[in-house]
């Protein structure tokens, strides 16, 4: 009876100790780039591991470059998955979970609808029960109400980016090239830049800090080198930003401004908006739509710089072609992959934190607050 009495104590201490969560400050550091097969397969997974992906939507630029290598780091896995589109609906969402789940799936990768809501993560994990969890890209609480979650549901993680981090990156990015460029922006030779700024969804925590940081920090550069910080160019809209109604930090929502804005402020009145900030790189595409149909951003003619965030294939090629400025990389590559072998390890046997943990790739780092957390790091990137 003792013996018996002492197994079953081992065990649970085992257990105890496989799924530790969020605990104190954790400072494993690694950080991003390109990933994927580069990396090389993960390995580690268990056969009868059914994964189902769950994406807030379907039309998102970025993430349908995160599915593209998600799906064939899975496939290297030998995994059975499934990707589910909530079209932005996070009801929707919820019931795509409990469908999975009821069918069979036994690890959920969550691209949460309702960004920095904790409750909304709550509910999936309550619905996951002692499923594993693996939120990503789309931060699932702020200040701090994640690492709650996430301490109090040792059966989950989340993996994403350090959101600050692009605003104050892109911010940077815009300060100096309006700094050295100052004169060639300026159109109307008043001595100060007018500036609009697309956000791509008002409530998400990432669109939140690029919209901040993304003028805040530029203007940081510009007033240390004794320039004036950069006005909004709509003095009416005291928000100081121009935000996609529907969510979608869509290209056409970024246009549709744009379009509307030349007709009150153009070279002609002397109100040109000499500089476009935009939270991605579709909303940034749509931006140099609306210019060059308007005769800017072509060859031989004024470019009005537009910065976004993402580096997508066709930002990339706007930006070679000289018709956009620059953006800020988020690597989908390195999120597919720390996503995946996340998913080797969890069907391995690891918990969460343990399989964060063995992720020793310099691309990723284990966040401060809480070893639940994985962030995949962003890079500046330009023509130059």
């Amino acid at each position: 009876m003792k013996k018996k009495i002492m197994a079953v104590l081992l065990t649970v201490a085992m257990t105890a100790t496989l799924f530790a969560g969020c605990g104190g400050s954790n400072n494993t550091s690694n950080n991003n780039a390109q990933a994927g097969t580069e990396a090389g397969t993960p390995s580690g997974a268990t056969s009868g591991t059914k994964v189902s992906v769950f994406w807030y939507d379907e039309s998102d630029v970025y993430l349908s470059s995160v599915r593209t290598a998600l799906n064939k780091e899975l496939d290297a896995l030998g995994v059975e998955y499934d990707n589910q589109f909530a079209a932005n609906d996070q009801s929707k969402q919820i019931d795509q979970i409990k469908t999975a789940i009821a069918g069979g799936s036994n690890l959920l990768v969550v691209n949460v609808v309702t960004s920095g809501a904790p409750d909304t993560a709550e509910d999936i994990l309550a619905a996951a029960g002692d499923i594993p969890v693996i939120f990503f890209n789309r931060a699932i609480g702020t200040d701090g109400s994640d690492v709650t979650v996430l301490s109090n549901n040792a059966t989950s993680c989340f993996i994403g980016t350090d959101a600050p981090e692009a605003g104050h990156m892109q911010g940077k990015m815009v300060g100096e090239y309006v700094l050295n460029n100052y004169d060639e922006i300026d159109i109307n030779g008043d001595g100060v830049i007018t500036y609009a700024m697309m956000k791509g969804d008002e409530a998400n925590i990432e669109a939140i800090y690029r919209t901040q940081y993304g003028v805040e920090d530029a203007n940081a550069v510009l007033e240390a080198a004794g320039k004036p910080a950069l006005k909004y160019f709509d003095e009416n809209n005291t928000d100081c930003y121009q935000v996609d109604q529907g969510g979608a930090w869509s290209a056409a929502a970024a246009k549709e401004y744009m379009d509307t804005n030349f007709v009150t402020y153009n070279e002609g009145n002397g109100n040109m908006i000499e500089l476009v900030i935009c939270n991605n790189d579709g909303m940034a595409e749509g931006v140099v739509a609306s210019l060059q149909a308007n005769g800017y951003n072509k060859d031989g003619g004024h470019v009005v710089p537009v910065f976004g965030v993402d580096a997508t294939d066709n930002a990339k090629a706007l930006i070679a072609e000289g018709a956009m400025t620059g953006t800020v990389k988020q690597d989908a590559e390195g999120m597919a992959s720390a996503i995946a072998q996340t998913v080797s390890g969890i069907s391995g046997g690891s918990a969460p934190t343990d399989a964060l943990a063995a992720l020793t790739d310099e691309r990723f780092s284990i966040a401060a607050d809480c070893n639940a957390k994985l962030y995949v790091a962003y890079a500046p990137y330009t023509a130059e």
